[in-house]
């Protein structure tokens, strides 16, 4: 993969949707001999640990099982009828066999040039290669719709099941990347049939709902359902999916064909045509050949930018002659250098493990103290980078460990993946002109107010909606809790409160404090950090209305505010810890802890109903257009009834059949209300 606006080639995983993950251009495709690192050795034990990532998204852990792309399946071995030469194709469905008219080939297959050198196909299919290559992955790869390109050449190959000659062609749908870069093509796939009609290639069905032959040449679309066999052999008969396993047996013992295993990765490229990076520790020697740098040489160390021309054009390493020549570590004669760089993804790969010992100068780590600090307990990045830098990570530690340079399996054991900042309808980047100085937010308002906004904007791994207003509002609350505290310091006393003369106010201000010490450290362990917020703002709101203040019982719910707020907004926390004369620094206090026992649902429900009767009084009075009233009559249910409510939802619990629940209630002690109770539930 090369990208022409970066001037380098691209692992697979750096091209998202055709183009280059950095700059977003279009990428295309080049013949290069780069160096890679064997990751494909690592598929299986890749796939099967994501089980051991329990505290990781499953979105992320989806994307990675897919892009290894681990598919069971038979290696077929199809013989070129004009060579005698035998191309293997990999397939998923050795229940078509039968109905193969066709072999489909990637045109990257070096096999392609063999196969028309010389013959009056050769011109054409350079064609119909160039056209191809103008065309994105996705736009390949895209199942139905997309027009299908591709063309004849020339051979044909014999289909080891009947012995049937099938034409051999070139399709732009068939990736080099997947299985043999060789694919057999049916009536059962919608891909391979669409191509057949443009190409006016035959086409036959071996599987129908009940076995009967159909037709696949009058058919508009292929056959994808599952059914029975027919016209397969021995097969016939058998519904498809059962017969698949007899059919793979049965080619394995004819030698037509084996059981394989096939992965969607490929080795990972490292190689880049840049300046900055990590120099590749290799030689070439015309004697030798490739020789590694040796050990007591490494690091190879990049050359000032000075010694080098940046031309925009090329490798600049390439410039830099006292770089290129060097001595062949073996002969000791002339050589030249590698002159292509490492690619940043191989350095953020281990670097974790380096800041476990960051001044060791014996390796690049130390390895015991890499044991006691690895894994990572919490990592926390973008979900851009789920099949890069994390599944890059977890080869390189796996990797490190058989080396014996590492003791840990996986890297990271939880994560969490933040969302973008959207402002003005797009994400937020440099590059689109759209982004807020945090200094300018700082200058007016203060760090707090920016930490404390979008913290409290969206949750970490949802998309933030940017808005001045909602900076504002932060900002507000931010002034009602200083001037909470301001207002009210000769009301606090941090002595501890007599519980023996708490009224019913201080036992519920005494509640709230402990509900959301409780609320606040469990929305925090989950990164819930909005909805924690939400709650230091009800908490807030309660303070405020606490009137004839306990202060004892005011200056402990002061303390624990401070400390709740102090992740969010430390520079007011530390403030309002020296306002309430506390002592020492509120950041070198343990978090607080909250007694559930003091957690009194009674207060709670109490208040919350008066908040509510509250807030539809001042309905009422809108409504009625009413601004001074001067008498506001209450009218309370009878007792009865909030007996039947608490019946109710228990037998709602149950079941929601009227019936059932109507009879259940007037069999209790409640019977003597059966005909309001009908009504009630009714």
């Amino acid at each position: 993969n090369w990208c022409p606006s970066c001037a380098t080639v691209l692992a697979n995983e750096q091209v998202i949707d055709g183009k280059c993950w950095r700059c977003q251009n279009e990428v295309t495709e080049t013949f290069l001999e780069q160096w890679f690192f064997r990751i494909t050795d690592y598929a299986e034990e890749l796939l099967k640990d994501i089980e051991k990532l329990e505290h990781w998204p499953e979105r992320v852990k989806t994307m990675q099982r897919n892009w290894i792309g681990k598919s069971h399946g038979v290696e077929i071995f199809f013989k070129v009828k004009e060579t005698g030469k035998i191309i293997p194709t990999f397939t998923t469905r050795p229940d078509t066999l039968y109905s193969v008219t066709f072999i489909v080939i990637a045109p990257e297959h070096p096999l392609v040039l063999d196969l028309v050198k010389g013959t009056k196909h050769e011109k054409e299919t350079f064609e119909t290669i160039k056209k191809i290559k103008q065309q994105t992955r996705e736009e390949r790869t895209t199942a139905e719709g997309k027009d299908k390109i591709g063309c004849f050449l020339g051979k044909h190959a014999i289909n080891p099941v009947n012995g049937e000659e099938v034409p051999i062609y070139l399709a732009n749908f068939i990736l080099m990347d997947y299985g043999t870069g060789i694919v057999m093509a049916d009536a059962h796939d919608q891909r391979d049939f669409e191509f057949a009609r443009k190409y006016k290639i035959p086409l036959k069905f071996v599987i129908s709902p009940d076995g009967k032959p159909i037709d696949a040449n009058k058919a508009e679309a292929a056959y994808t359902e599952d059914g029975i066999l027919f016209n397969s052999g021995k097969f016939s008969g058998m519904k498809n999916r059962e017969a698949i396993e007899p059919i793979s047996e049965w080619m394995e013992k004819e030698k037509i064909g084996k059981r394989t295993v096939n992965y969607k990765i490929r080795d990972w490229l490292i190689s880049r045509q840049r300046y900055w990076g990590t120099p590749i520790p290799i030689i070439y020697c015309e004697k030798c050949g490739v020789v590694p740098v040796p050990y007591d040489e490494l690091p190879v160390k990049l050359p000032k930018p000075e010694k080098c021309k940046f031309t925009g054009q090329g490798n600049p390493l390439e410039t830099c002659k006292e770089f290129v020549e060097a001595k062949c570590p073996k002969c000791n004669g002339k050589a030249k250098r590698e002159t292509d760089t490492m690619d940043t993804f191989v350095d953020s790969s281990w670097y974790f493990l380096r800041y476990c010992s960051p001044k060791f100068e014996n390796g690049p780590f130390d390895k015991e103290i890499a044991e006691y600090w690895m894994p990572v307990d919490q990592y926390i990045g973008g979900i851009e980078h789920a099949i890069l830098h994390l599944l890059y990570a977890r080869f390189f530690t796996k990797a490190l460990r058989d080396l014996g340079l590492a003791t840990v399996d996986e890297p990271f054991a939880r994560l969490l993946t933040q969302g973008m900042v959207i402002k003005d309808g797009a994400k937020m980047s440099k590059s689109l002109g759209n982004v807020v100085d945090p200094a300018e937010i700082s200058e007016k308002y203060g760090p707090d107010t920016a930490r404390l906004f979008i913290l409290f904007a969206a949750l970490p791994e949802k998309e933030l909606d940017w808005s001045d207003k909602g900076v504002n509002g932060s900002f507000r609350f931010l002034n009602k809790v200083y001037n909470l505290i301001s207002d009210n310091l000769y009301n606090i006393s941090l002595k501890h409160y007599d519980e023996h003369k708490l009224n019913d106010k201080d036992k519920y201000v005494i509640s709230k404090m402990h509900l959301t010490i409780k609320k606040v450290t469990e929305h925090f362990e989950r990164f819930e950090f909005s909805l924690a917020i939400g709650k230091i703002m009800e908490y807030v709101d309660v303070l405020q209305k606490y009137k004839d203040k306990s202060k004892e019982v005011f200056g402990e719910a002061i303390k624990n505010l401070a400390l709740m707020m102090l992740p969010f907004t430390p520079h007011l926390s530390e403030e309002l810890w020296h306002m309430a004369k506390a002592e020492g620094f509120a950041s070198l206090q343990k978090w607080p802890i909250y007694d559930e026992n003091k957690i009194d649902k009674m207060a709670e429900a109490i208040a919350m109903l008066a908040e509510n009767t509250r807030k539809d009084i001042i309905e009422i009075l809108k409504l009625a257009k009413i601004e001074k009233p001067k008498k506001i009559a209450l009218f309370v249910a009878d007792e009865w009834k909030y007996d039947f409510m608490e019946k109710l939802k228990a037998e709602m619990k149950k079941t929601r059949n009227e019936g059932e629940i109507t009879k259940a209630l007037i069999n209790s002690d409640l019977k003597v209300y059966g005909n309001e109770i009908s009504k009630l539930v009714t």
